[in-house]
């Protein structure tokens, strides 16, 4: 009888780091408890276009290129583990807000929704998976700058503003990896 060898992943992940810019982040603070902003960052931390969101889309996206083409899914663990990062700012500034992490967006309408995996675009190839997270980075930050000119509290501000450099980042590095999926 003959011994059967396990199927493994060769690549190694030891090692990998956040990818973002090389700037520190603003201290975690509110001018004052507002739940309408704590609100509008429930949106950012769990709602369709969110870092949960980015989160769930980059592990996904590296689970299924780890196998093939690890040098492109060590790369995108690096940018799920900045959106960790950025996740957990934004709880934190939700509960210095009076909000609650609770995994669902309260919407300025009343409207709330619980994060779900519906809201992930799943490729079936590594080009369109780069595509897909290039387009959620870019709605990101354009509803982050919404979100600024929604808020007066220049502590908050300045979180998201910093937040959006590393979405930046993001971006031209995963321009940058569509050009090896070519």
């Amino acid at each position: 009888m003959s011994e059967k060898t396990p199927l493994a992943n060769q690549c190694s992940f030891m090692g990998i780091r956040p990818i973002i810019m090389d700037l520190p982040y603003p201290p975690l603070q509110v001018n004052e408890p507002n739940p309408a902003y704590a609100a509008l960052l429930s949106v950012d931390y769990c709602g369709a276009v969110s870092e949960m969101s980015a989160i769930t889309q980059y592990i996904n996206n590296e689970n299924r290129l780890s196998h093939d083409k690890c040098p492109m899914a060590k790369t995108l663990l690096g940018i799920a583990m900045a959106e960790m990062m950025h996740l957990q700012k934004l709880g934190e500034l939700i509960v210095l807000s009076g909000g609650n992490i609770d995994f669902i967006a309260k919407f300025p309408n009343g409207k709330k929704r619980m994060w779900t995996p519906e809201y992930l675009t799943i490729p079936e190839n590594a080009r369109k998976m780069i595509l897909a997270d290039i387009e959620a980075e870019r709605a990101a930050i354009h509803q982050y700058q919404m979100h600024i000119k929604a808020i007066r509290d220049e502590n908050i501000n300045a979180v998201l503003s910093r937040i959006i450099q590393d979405e930046e980042y993001h971006i031209l590095i995963l321009q940058n990896m569509i050009k090896e999926t070519a």
